[in-house]
């Protein structure tokens, strides 16, 4: 049986059980000249057409609107892609010292105020008590102000600054560079009117003393703010304030960096105003 015969009968090499017996090489092609590809037509269009439906599959999933509904269990409850998508608003232009205000009397600019917020209370002012009360008054509430102080001032003390190494009075030790930021990674208003919102706050913080044979050396932690806020003299502004961990992703394998290249990143890279 030749080879054209074996295929024929067989209905293709890989068919019915025909066993196929390679002849020895004679320099050219053992199978003759090559067959053209059936069917190569169909396995284009098929092609084409795969990659058109998961195109057009991802703009659907992608499109904002909608009544939110699903028959799929629990879908309903997932956020609408507007829900997470940046405003595009431009970010305010006022400053209280150096904190952003004149935040938009709406939701976006509730949520801009909280994000600007979280970076406030997360920074290294918040351990030294005259720049604290400095940030207080920028942020907080008139009427709630003095109550922010008095608790505050009884959790940052001397005892709590020596532990995580620092001096007393919350300022670096010499020949070391203090760490201490957050960025807000997202926000979420959980309930809204006219003069007051809930807002939560999820961040990423650095807290830590860089420099040769720390005992505290930077580290990363994730957590929640929640702020109830209030719509006074013009502004959002914080009347409470609560904070828990995560939501905190698996660790990844970076290399930890250097204690001088730590420093050097705090003091070279600036901080954002955050806009919703």
């Amino acid at each position: 049986m030749s080879l054209g015969d074996e295929h024929e009968a067989s209905g293709g090499y890989g068919g019915t059980g025909q066993t196929r017996t390679r002849l020895p090489d004679t320099g050219s092609d053992p199978y003759g000249t090559p067959r053209r590809p059936r069917s190569s037509s169909r396995s284009l269009v098929t092609v084409v057409g795969v990659v058109v439906l998961l195109i057009a599959a991802i703009a659907f999933a992608n499109r904002g609107g909608g009544d939110g509904s699903s028959s799929a269990g629990g879908s309903a409850n997932k956020p609408e892609a507007a829900s997470t998508a940046p405003s595009g608003q431009r970010p305010v232009q006022a400053k209280t010292g150096a904190i952003p205000s004149g935040f938009a009397h709406d939701q976006q600019g509730v949520e801009s105020a909280a994000a600007n917020y979280a970076v406030a209370l997360g920074s290294a002012d918040m351990f030294d008590k005259a720049k604290r009360d400095a940030v207080l008054r920028g942020i907080i509430a008139p009427s709630r102000v003095a109550g922010f102080e008095a608790r505050l001032d009884k959790a940052y003390t001397p005892e709590f600054n020596k532990n995580i190494g620092l001096n007393e009075d919350g300022s670096a030790p010499e020949g070391f560079t203090f760490v201490s930021r957050t960025s807000p990674i997202g926000t979420k208003v959980t309930e809204y009117s006219a003069g007051s919102a809930a807002v939560e706050v999820w961040c990423s913080g650095l807290l830590g003393l860089a420099g040769e044979n720390s005992t505290t050396p930077v580290t990363n932690s994730w957590f929640t703010i929640t702020m109830q806020l209030e719509w006074t003299n013009s502004d959002w502004k914080i009347v409470t304030h609560s904070q828990k961990d995560g939501p905190t992703p698996v660790p990844g394998d970076d290399r930890a960096s250097s204690a001088d290249e730590m420093a050097k990143a705090v003091e070279e890279y600036g901080g954002f105003t955050y806009a919703r």
